[in-house]
């Protein structure tokens, strides 16, 4: 995949955005996930797990930040921006994204137990450019941190 050269200074400049979220969510004991949604370089939809508050399986970070950005624009579809993700979507997130046929996915970390390319890759737009790895250890070490110490609170280790 073609990037231009401030590709990167920007994907990182965004991922910082989505782990504030994703700060934001630990700070209200939610699993640590956040998402931006960027259009011609402004930020226009973000978001972070909502799911305990709201009692609701579907209140992930990525769908917070989609209808944000959705709500901004007047429009369902995105297709000229980009969404930002502290953690590979889940399938439901990644048909989300594919029916708001966003541009470009940038997440940080792999998730090997519930990411799409587990069980549903070609679930995306089929023109959505996908971007991987993006500030990887820090979007991994927030999460790592979070149920460390669920296990720790709960007895597990």
């Amino acid at each position: 995949m073609k990037q231009l050269a401030n590709s990167h200074i920007d994907d990182t400049f965004y991922m910082r955005e989505a782990l504030k979220d994703a700060q934001m969510a630990l700070e209200r004991n939610e699993v640590p996930i956040g998402a931006v949604v960027v259009c011609n370089g402004k930020i226009i939809g973000r978001g972070y797990n909502f799911t305990e508050a709201l009692q609701d399986v579907t209140a992930h970070a990525e769908m917070q930040a989609i209808t944000a950005a959705a709500n901004h624009l007047s429009a369902k579809y995105l297709a000229q921006c980009t969404l930002y993700v502290t953690l590979e979507p889940c399938a439901m997130c990644a048909a989300a994204i594919g029916w708001a046929q966003i541009a470009r996915l940038v997440y940080g970390a792999a998730d090997q137990k519930r990411g799409y390319k587990q069980f549903a890759p070609k679930v995306l737009h089929p023109k959505t450019e996908i971007t991987a790895g993006v500030l990887e250890n820090e979007c991994k070490q927030i999460l790592v941190n979070f149920f460390k110490e669920k296990r720790k609170k709960y007895g597990i280790i």
